[in-house]
């Protein structure tokens, strides 16, 4: 299939359908003759305007394991254009300053997301394998309010805080803050939740002022693209500012991390990709933001409902496919209650319709590639051998790429699968002995970015509040709203992605002093 945007009386709608193919004739000497450049169904957007490059790549559907649409491959020198573009529009133009530029341009925004949301909800069902009701959340929907939050923060938040006055060498000093934006920033993301991460980071660093070029993951890269397009042709937002590019090249990444044009990174992917960034933006000493890798927790207590907690840990686990960074892939039990809650997430399990992320009727869809279901397989499979017991799932299932929801019990907690992210549809199960028991071993982990208990409520906070991880979810309890600060503790990351704390990411303080003469006494 071919998905692109098609402009139909000032509206930007999906159009799908068979892309022409060009098969080789044969010349006279025997040879094919070079074949037209394929136009992609995405551009790069690069200074303002929207580029088809110089080569392209290919988008596959998860579900079908067919190719969606080609995305441009940026090139080295697309990337450093994308920068120069960036810190010309930061350094010259009135961008960085000017409040009520960036207010409206964010509400133009979120007025064109609004606008196009089914559109871009039907290339993220297509190119994600998300389902229609996730893009009624975390995929898009709540994605846009993101926007809408940002705006209206910049309209209160405080650029300017006063220190009052201090007595020094025989003087009056007043003393002020002002914060103002961070610079030119590299945004890389992850092809989970395009959308999410995506303006997750574009809207706190397009309201403190930043100039941005946002890297598309190359697993996703045409609904990323199509943000980009969107931000061209309904917003004010000046060019320069926001450049979105795409590419399978790492050097593309390597000239956004050592650059020394860029001031910032903000990335979201594996831990193991966020060292590299680390090492990389210490040439030039970047500020860097990192969202990276999980491997949370859930903790049933022993006076938990096992009802909600069998019912809330199962489906979590199997929403994306498990293809999220927060999910709870490990699920600590009581020993003495082990058997029966092993049953009722078995059970739920069962329930769990999986297949087509277009059918309504779908709750979770493929993973991402080939790639990822062999790697998730694999760790099943090393489980299994370590000792873990395969409860339920460790199928593949074709066309596609899916993988079943998959139970593991007698996982021994120093183990590969109870230590290593998955990124699958895979739940370890974990015995314990007693709350400290528990709380030892959910903090075993290089990681720490978030959990769930089950319990009376005061227990059960006592019991959170022991973790080490940024974020924790209470008998169900959801965290995740546009205002709600998200980032982990150790290996983790650093930083925090939305709410106030989000904006300040992308501000730095500058601290001014003035001798306070008589007349202004």
């Amino acid at each position: 299939m071919n998905v692109g945007f098609a402009a139909q009386e000032n509206e930007i709608s999906i159009t799908l359908g068979g892309m022409m193919q060009h098969s080789p004739t044969v010349t006279g000497d025997g040879q094919a003759p070079a074949q037209p450049r394929r136009r992609p169904d995405r551009r790069l957007l690069i200074d303002g305007r929207l580029h088809d490059g110089s080569r392209t790549f290919p988008s596959l559907n998860p579900a079908t394991g067919a190719v969606l649409g080609h995305a441009p491959d940026a090139t080295v020198d697309d990337a450093r254009a994308a920068v120069a573009a960036a810190r010309r529009a930061f350094d010259e133009t009135a961008w960085s300053t000017d409040v009520a530029l960036r207010i409206r341009c964010l509400e133009q925004l979120y007025d064109a997301l609004r606008a196009h949301r089914d559109e871009l909800a039907r290339l993220t069902i297509a190119e994600v394998g998300a389902t229609e009701a996730l893009c009624q959340g975390a995929q898009l929907d709540q994605p846009i309010e993101i926007v809408r939050y940002y705006a209206d923060l910049l309209k209160t938040y405080p650029l300017r805080e006063d220190l009052g006055l201090i007595e020094s060498r025989g003087a009056q000093h007043r003393r002020w803050v002002e914060k103002e934006a961070a610079g030119v920033v590299a945004a890389i993301i992850a092809y989970n939740y395009p959308n999410q991460l995506a303006l997750a980071k574009l809207g706190p660093a397009l309201a403190a002022g930043c100039t941005v070029v946002l890297k598309a993951a190359p697993d996703t890269p045409l609904v990323t693209l199509a943000l980009g397009e969107l931000i061209n042709e309904h917003t004010d937002i000046p060019p320069g500012v926001v450049n979105v590019i795409s590419g399978a090249d790492p050097e593309v990444g390597e000239v956004l991390t050592r650059s020394p044009d860029v001031d910032m990174i903000t990335f979201t992917g594996s831990t193991a990709t966020g060292r590299r960034i680390m090492a990389a933006a210490s040439d030039t000493v970047k500020r860097v933001f990192l969202e990276l890798g999980g491997k949370s927790a859930a903790i049933v207590l022993d006076d938990a409902d096992f009802d909600t907690a069998a019912l809330f840990t199962a489906f979590s686990m199997v929403t994306h496919a498990g293809q999220g960074c927060a999910l709870t892939s490990r699920l600590l039990v009581p020993r003495r209650h082990h058997d029966e809650i092993v049953e009722r997430v078995r059970n739920n399990f069962g329930l769990v319709r999986y297949g087509d992320p277009a059918d309504p009727k779908t709750y979770m869809g493929p993973l991402i590639s080939e790639r990822q279901r062999d790697k998730v397989d694999g760790m099943v499979k090393r489980a299994v051998a370590a000792g873990a017991t395969l409860v339920t799932g460790g199928q593949k299932v074709d066309p596609g790429f899916f993988y079943t929801p998959t139970l593991l019990t007698d996982v021994d907690p120093d183990s590969e699968i109870a230590q290593e992210e998955v990124f699958g549809p895979v739940l370890a199960v974990i015995a314990y002995t007693d709350d400290d028991d528990a709380v030892r071993i959910a903090n075993n982990s290089i990681y720490g970015l978030s959990g769930a208990v089950f319990g009376s409520e005061d227990r059960a906070v006592a019991v959170a509040r022991r973790i080490r991880t940024g974020t924790m979810s209470i008998n169900g309890g959801n965290y995740f709203s546009p205002d709600s600060p998200f980032g982990g503790y150790k290996q983790s990351g650093i930083g925090r992605e939305m709410g106030t704390a989000g904006l300040e990411e992308f501000l730095e303080r500058k601290t001014f002093a003035t001798v306070v003469t008589g007349a202004q006494a």
